[in-house]
């Protein structure tokens, strides 16, 4: 047996809405009004509907304030699976303002008699919400902002769809300016909110690992801890950076002879990075003063040391640990390629010319704050070695079966279609290059990048880089064989074959991301959270004469104290005092998070630790 839908009407007027959902099987309707019974019975059309409802078995509560909702039912019938609010109003010629604190009082008391998987359904006349759904748009002061309002207890919208009140039986608006009087509903909007899950910050996590024959540990960086250990690859996972990894390799395999390597990388790299920007990369610092563990205390065996992150402090000599006085000994790094792996593939005497070698795993890489650049993705790495001449025709045909595969993909996804393109590097200027290609072009020379345009895309666009594609003919010693390295970010093509606009949808916790995405298929993704609000602030700062500002850093510092909430940063202004040589600079925060409730106080409460967060480690000086 179905278990019964509590409902609950809030701010009825005539009750004809109530009235229309009677007699729905499995439904238990609570309809209630603001006015008492002898008030509301005046309306016209009420007493029957009243009547109609009690004989339906629903029960009519009179003077209930929506703002108040814990205190008009007993604990035991506290918990509504829907609530219904029809065009809200505080009544007569109230402004937007009030209106809006209404929303902001009722959201909060809904709160606390929602079940955990209930929705709010809020109908609003056109252009009162304030969301691109509203044709038109009303400026944003002017609406009542439904959206913000809304996160501010809690909850996300999760849908909007047209208030059809002609198809809905026997319903008749009622109330405008507060008399029994109808109003205009035409292009009305039902929005319907779901509950969000808590914007909080992650508690440090500090990871224990093997290298060189030692047990480890080291403080993960703050900005990766809820990224760190989540297994998308694993066996058992459904995540559709999985599936694609899968359906790529399935692809290939059939037209080569693939060896899918599955092993646990080490996360931490030690050694030099040529060319490599030392600003991008998630630099672990080794302790000097190296502490014995629990089990070396115990049984005298094992050597165990403490690893640090160092986010932010540089000095001309190097880099130095945040601790006063705490140099380095030796240096680690969080890795940011596959690619060092895959190198050491074809230095094992097991290693076959001709064989398509596969290795995938996460990386890390500091980086502006861009919609499509990640401080971690899954990357997947192909390496083989070929006879010389051939090279061209062999990375043809692994581009021409990547292709095949993503194709396929997109016919059973969805109706956009994706142009992989193979191009030559040398035809991209250093700012054309996303910030994957960028740094790829870092680690060594880029012949080919592998770029996706979507049938949207503008006609001067080059289209995103999903790929790059390198050769080397002295990896082997041999004169007879070329090394191809291929090399594909899996979570920006995820995003570009299922229509995830925003990567960081990729590390949701929330259950509503996964649950569309049942074991080994990829689907178009749907929202649950659409217009998200957005805030702006700005900060302004000077940089001392003489000190380089790390414009990484700042990026990083921002990603860390927002919880990845910060969208994008813009410079907006910049000038150099000439009296003392110390530059000013202005830059622009946006704040949205596109999978939680994201409220302006606790926007601005960022907004204050940002401050101090620049400048306790970049050093300088906020205005």
């Amino acid at each position: 047996m179905e278990p019964v839908r509590r409902v609950l009407l809030v701010g009825e007027g005539n009750f004809s809405f109530a009235a229309s959902l009677c007699g729905a099987e499995g439904t238990c309707v609570v309809a209630t009004c603001y006015e008492s019974e002898e008030e509301v019975s005046g309306c016209v059309g009420a007493a029957e509907n009243i009547q109609r409802l009690r004989e339906e078995g629903a029960e009519v509560v009179f003077s209930v304030d929506c703002t108040k909702l814990k205190d008009c039912f007993l604990p035991g019938k506290r918990e509504f699976d829907c609530i219904y609010f029809n065009f809200p109003h505080c009544g007569r010629k109230a402004g937007v303002v009030k209106n809006r604190e209404l929303l902001a009082h009722f959201f909060h008391s809904s709160a606390e008699v929602l079940s955990e998987e209930g929705e709010i359904h809020v109908a609003l006349c056109n252009g009162q919400g304030g969301t691109p759904a509203d044709q038109p748009r009303r400026e944003w002061h002017n609406s009542w902002q439904i959206v913000a309002v809304a996160a501010g207890a809690g909850f996300i919208l999760s849908s909007v769809h047209p208030f059809k009140a002609e198809i809905i039986r026997g319903y008749k608006c009622t109330g405008y300016r507060s008399q029994d009087k109808s109003f205009c509903v035409e292009g009305a909007l039902n929005h319907v909110f779901t509950r969000s899950m808590q914007l909080s910050y992650c508690k440090p996590m500090s990871c224990e690992i093997e290298l060189e024959n030692r047990k480890v540990s080291f403080q993960v960086p703050q900005v990766l801890v809820d990224k760190i250990n989540r297994g998308f690859l694993e066996p058992n996972s459904n995540h559709p950076v999985r599936t694609l990894k899968e359906k790529l390799t399935a692809e290939l395999r059939q037209a080569f002879l693939l060896q899918d390597i599955d092993s646990c990388l080490p996360l931490l790299h030690q050694g030099q990075l040529n060319g490599v920007c030392h600003s991008n990369i998630f630099w672990i610092i080794l302790n000097p003063e190296e502490t014995p563990s629990t089990e070396e205390m115990s049984d005298g065996l094992a050597h165990a040391v403490s690893f640090h992150h160092v986010d932010f402090c540089k000095d001309k000599s190097g880099w130095v640990g945040v601790q006063e006085g705490w140099h380095i000994s030796k240096q680690y790094y969080l890795r940011p390629s596959i690619l060092p792996y895959a190198q050491a593939i074809i230095q094992r005497e097991a290693f076959l010319p001709e064989t398509l070698y596969v290795i995938s795993g996460l990386v890390f890489r500091k980086c502006f704050i861009t919609p499509y650049s990640m401080p971690v993705f899954h990357e997947m790495v192909f390496v083989s070695a070929i006879n010389r001449g051939t090279e061209k025709t062999y990375i043809q045909m692994l581009v021409n079966n990547i292709k095949t595969s993503i194709h396929s993909l997109c016919k059973t996804v969805s109706s956009i279609k994706l142009s992989i393109n193979l191009q030559e590097a040398m035809s991209f200027e250093t700012t054309e290059l996303n910030e994957f290609a960028a740094f790829e072009s870092q680690l060594s020379k880029v012949q080919y990048l592998i770029c996706v345009e979507t049938d949207t895309s503008d006609s001067h666009d080059k289209g995103s880089c999903v790929g790059v594609i390198r050769t080397a003919h002295d990896e082997l010693g041999s004169s007879e064989l070329v090394v191809v390295f291929a090399s594909l970010n899996l979570d920006l093509l995820a995003m570009l074959i299922c229509g995830i606009s925003d990567w960081r949808m990729l590390w949701t916790s929330d259950n509503r991301f996964l649950h569309q995405f049942p074991r080994g298929e990829l689907r178009l993704f749907q929202s649950f959270s659409l217009y998200p609000p957005s805030y702006v602030h700005d900060v302004s700062f000077w940089v001392p004469d003489g000190e380089q500002f790390d414009e990484v850093a700042f990026h990083t510092i921002a990603r860390q104290v927002s919880c990845e909430t910060v969208t994008s940063i813009r410079l907006i202004d910049s000038f150099q005092q000439p009296e003392t040589g110390r530059r000013s600079f202005c830059y622009r925060l946006t704040f949205q998070c596109c999978d939680k409730a994201l409220s302006r106080p606790v926007v601005a409460e960022m907004q204050l630790l940002f401050r101090k967060a620049i400048n306790q480690h970049l050093r300088v000086a906020v205005r």
